[in-house]
């Protein structure tokens, strides 16, 4: 009888775990627009800065002796 019991808890928390989930906001966990386009103009601020500096070592280490 414990087995069954054990099994109608666990079936029961199962359900409403996936209630609570259901019944949340769905735009909970989501990146907004906002979050996406800054992370788009730091990546690309940071490949230019990755350029730019890259160049001007190579410029500098060809004086170099």
């Amino acid at each position: 009888m414990q087995t069954i019991w054990m099994t109608a808890c666990y079936l029961a928390a199962l359900a409403r775990q996936r209630f609570r989930v259901l019944a949340r906001d769905s735009q909970a966990g989501a990146l907004s627009l906002e979050w996406i386009v800054i992370a788009a103009v730091l990546f690309i601020a940071a490949t230019a800065a990755g350029v730019v500096f890259s160049n001007a070592v190579r410029s500098e280490s060809a004086k170099l002796p």
